[in-house]
């Protein structure tokens, strides 16, 4: 069973910057897809961004392109989301994502359902 711990998420002013974390408590698989999703209030569960096994493809929702990056080393290392020039619409929260599955190479952002297993999630607050 995979465990997906999510940190990092704050309160901020628009503009500032975050670093989100997401750490398999248990072992994970040799080769999966990573994926951060958010939820507003009052909204769906959205793609933000999608990383390979060994961090060597992205994929990001065309809301955070240029503003958002998403890494790893491999397989069995946390994946980051490191957020900048936040905007007050980038609140929510921030849940991590597995598949166990390898890179899917997307044309279009994956759906929550390509992913099984979930963290709790993380809230981050961008105020204006």
């Amino acid at each position: 069973q995979v465990q997906l711990v999510e940190s990092g998420g704050g309160s901020v002013q628009a503009g500032d910057s975050l670093r989100l974390s997401c750490a398999a408590s248990m072992a994970t698989f040799s080769v999966n897809t990573m994926a951060w999703f958010r939820q507003a209030p009052g909204k769906e569960r959205e793609f933000v961004a999608a990383i390979s096994w060994n961090g060597g493809r992205t994929y990001y929702a065309d809301s955070v392109k240029g503003r958002f990056t998403i890494s790893r080393d491999n397989a069995k290392n946390p994946v980051y989301l490191q957020m900048n020039s936040l905007k007050p619409e980038d609140t929510g929260i921030y849940y991590c994502a597995l598949d166990r599955r390898a890179w899917r190479d997307y044309t279009s952002n994956p759906d929550i359902t390509d992913f099984p297993y979930w963290g709790q999630g993380t809230q981050v607050t961008v105020s204006s």
